[in-house]
């Protein structure tokens, strides 16, 4: 089992930065890919980006290459996402997901709880 805890959200201007933490309980996290996603009001749940589980990949959705970084400390049994130049439209709940695999992530073994960022223009 995976407990996963995001936090870092809140309220940002546009252009500005947050980033964001997913802390996982267990000690096989480096066992398992981990993404992010996130789901505005009356829209499906989008992927973000993703890493694979020793950090040497990283995926991106288009919407958010070259704006948003993500990383893992295996160490600390978190993954970050670092939004710069955020935009409204990047407004959401953020998900952290975890799965043995990168193409698994959508469908993901386990999920957090989310967190709120809100951009305003």
């Amino acid at each position: 089992q995976v407990q996963l805890v995001e936090s870092g959200g809140g309220l940002v201007q546009a252009g500005g930065s947050l980033r964001l933490s997913c802390a996982a309980s267990g000690r096989t996290f480096s066992s398992y890919a981990m993404g992010w996603f996130r789901q505005a009001p009356g829209k499906e749940r989008e992927f973000v980006a993703a890493i694979s589980r020793s950090g040497g990949a990283t995926y991106y959705a288009d919407s958010v290459k070259g704006r948003f970084t993500i990383s893992r400390d295996n160490a600390k049994n978190t993954v970050y996402l670092q939004m710069n130049s955020l935009k409204p439209e990047d407004t959401a709940v953020y998900y952290c997901a975890a799965d043995a695999s990168v193409a698994g992530l959508s469908g993901g073994s386990y999920w957090g709880q989310g967190t709120q960022v809100t951009v305003s223009s």
